[in-house]
């Protein structure tokens, strides 16, 4: 996964080149870049593991440089209670590549990698008939590059919670522990629930952490 930022200032220079100079650069022309491959759902894993392990088969390994899925820190509440630092994906049912442009090889072993559809491009449609036209890759810009792995390394862990209004919980801990309830807003961002819980026959709208509540069945 990119780590060091000068990457990106760098392939931003290179592309700002191309433009002004494609003529006078064409070795410029073999430079890697980022592109999105859209896989099948739950795949994502699956497509990066076999393309890795392609790539050292078929000797790929100066053309596919990297295979990455984007992924941002989580924290799972369990139903008791209990939390599970867990990786989600920036973009599911996708998988990022960074290869050169050069390799028909290359290309031809993503596309028929198991589980991959297709690169995300642009479609160029078919001389004759409707069936559809072929898709042209299309690269990210260096700016999607940046902010896509910017977003991956700084973002704080977020709280995610199977819990929503309506459903009944039971207070673990605190001074209303065993007390039932139901939930009336969840606050993901500040890992805290409102929950209306029967206090001397009145229902009261109570504020609870999220490891302080479980979801009953």
């Amino acid at each position: 996964m990119i780590t060091d930022e000068s990457n990106y200032s760098e392939e931003q220079e290179d592309l700002q080149n191309d433009e002004e100079q494609p003529e006078e650069q064409p070795e410029k022309k073999k430079r890697a870049r980022w592109y999105a491959v859209q896989v099948a759902s739950g795949c994502e894993k699956k497509v990066k593991l076999t393309l890795e392990q392609r790539v050292k088969t078929f000797d790929l390994a100066t053309s596919i440089l990297d295979v990455e899925i984007p992924q941002t820190p989580a924290v799972k509440m369990r139903k008791d209670g209990s939390r599970q630092s867990i990786d989600e994906k920036v973009f599911p049912g996708y998988v990022l590549i960074r290869m050169t442009i050069e390799n028909d090889d290359a290309w031809q072993v993503v596309k028929n990698t198991p589980h991959v559809i297709n690169f995300v491009g642009a479609e160029q449609r078919r001389a004759q008939g409707r069936g559809r036209g072929h898709v042209k890759p299309m690269p990210l810009s260096p700016g999607e590059v940046k902010r896509i792995f910017k977003q991956t390394h700084e973002q704080a862990p977020v709280v995610k919670i199977d819990m929503a209004a309506g459903d009944k919980i039971t207070v673990l801990s605190g001074p209303f522990k065993d007390f039932e309830g139901e939930v009336i807003e969840v606050s993901p961002e500040r890992s805290k629930l409102k929950a209306l819980l029967s206090i001397f026959g009145r229902d009261t709208p109570v504020e609870l952490e999220f490891n302080q509540v479980k979801k009953e069945s």
